[in-house]
């Protein structure tokens, strides 16, 4: 895989997007459980029952990332398609149809298993708990693909745009007291943020130590401070029963936090490059979870599911079924992050044929077994009559030719001669 790597391939690309991805289902896997109480199962976090996992959701929240992998990759192929003469429309059908064709075997499974649930007497509350975790990620998937029908308008938007509108919805929020719902307008423009940034990476202007360095320094300094003065929650991710919710929607300290990671992901492009260079395994893992990135990170909470459900015929596992409130079920869930894995990997092998789905080739038509007809052709003519071959002409001479002479008489005396 490492040869056939073509060389100029940005290889700290797809190992950002790895990251990103790893980051994300770990972190639900970490941070998501459900409890089986009676005949109903009910999710909760171990972040409600102790706070002081927080910053768990510091290394594993990875969206940002993503987002801003998403748009450097998406600019640049805007940009390469137009160089190419390929107009928007069918550059946007092929970048949306990688994105929910694996969606539609997503939700095609799911309304079985939805409709099968309900008619086997499974209470409501249980099949609105496994639904909201199955279809979770497509909230996600919904804002990515409005940002990349946006492409050809973000290619050059300064990414202070977007932040500018995050700090006005807060501050009328949280400062003035305005309507919550105003709050999901920093859903598009929060995460516009990383996207714009991705943008501007396209455009060079991100090349400088000094740029991710900046990012870095600021926006850890202006996470800090929100959560310290300005009453932002230290969670990174939503908690069931919060006031405030960092992630639903963003707030200003999720998009600055946001920054702080993107500053590191650009600090780290150059060894990233080097290390994956020299180590083809390395290379390789990187290059698989990418080649199942959308498949992996739809059925994630899927496979965490089934193991969940298949495990309560034991009856109640610690870190699996029971509630997370003490650092026994911590260790308990890192125990069941193995079986995890091989459920996913099952649903990998499942449901990856539709995240590289290729449109048939039109089959060539089969050769006939009748044998050909020859054509009936007349019986051999006889050659048409050639015209003879000229006749010769007498070579010329270059010598002169002497004039032809009558043949000598014999001596006859003239009369003359007679007479005397």
């Amino acid at each position: 895989m490492n040869s056939a790597t073509p060389s100029h391939r940005d290889r700290a690309v797809d190992a950002l997007r790895a990251l990103a991805i790893l980051g994300i289902i770990l972190g639900h896997w970490l941070v998501t459980a459900l409890v089986a109480d009676g005949n109903t199962l009910h999710a909760t976090s171990p972040l409600q029952h102790m706070p002081q996992l927080a910053p768990i959701s510091w290394l594993f929240q990875t969206l940002a990332v993503f987002f801003l992998v998403g748009g450097h990759v998406a600019t640049k192929s805007y940009t390469s398609a137009r160089a190419h003469g390929t107009t928007y429309t069918p550059w946007l059908r092929t970048r949306l149809t990688r994105l929910f064709l694996p969606v539609a075997a997503l939700l095609t499974l799911w309304t079985a298993i939805t409709i099968t649930l309900l008619a086997t007497g499974t209470r409501i509350d249980t099949v609105h708990t496994l639904l909201k975790l199955a279809l979770s990620p497509l909230w996600f998937l919904l804002v990515f693909a409005a940002l990349t029908a946006a492409t050809p308008l973000l290619t050059r938007l300064n990414p202070l745009w977007p932040l500018a509108v995050v700090l006005h919805v807060d501050l009328i929020r949280f400062g003035l007291g305005g309507p919550e719902g105003l709050g999901w307008i920093n859903l598009a423009a929060g995460w516009m943020v990383p996207y714009t940034l991705g943008a501007a990476w396209t455009r060079g202007e991100l090349e400088r130590l000094r740029a991710g360095w900046t990012l870095l320094v600021s926006g850890t300094a202006a996470t800090a401070a929100l959560i310290l003065w300005a009453g932002y929650p230290a969670s990174m991710v939503g908690v069931p029963g919060a006031r405030i919710s960092n992630l639903n929607p963003p707030t200003l300290a999720a998009v600055t936090f946001g920054l702080a990671q993107c500053g590191l992901a650009l600090l780290l492009r150059g060894p990233l490059r080097r290390t994956l260079r020299r180590r083809p395994m390395a290379w390789a893992a990187v290059a698989l979870v990418n080649l199942s990135a959308m498949t992996v990170f739809l059925w994630h909470q899927t496979a965490m599911m089934a193991t969940t459900a298949t495990g309560l015929s034991a009856g109640r596992l610690p870190g699996l079924h029971t509630l997370p409130d003490d650092l026994t079920w911590v260790a308990a869930r890192l125990a069941w992050l193995p079986v995890f894995t091989l459920a996913l990997l099952l649903c990998r092998s499942a449901f990856h044929c539709y995240e590289n789905h290729r449109p048939r080739k039109t089959p060539r038509p089969k050769p006939s077994r009748q044998k050909p007809l020859r054509p009936k052709t007349s019986p051999p003519q006889p050659p048409p009559p050639q015209p003879p071959p000229p006749k010769a002409s007498p070579p010329k001479t270059s010598w002169p030719i002497r004039p032809r002479t009558s043949p000598q008489q014999p001596n006859t005396p003239t009369p003359s001669a007679r007479h005397a």
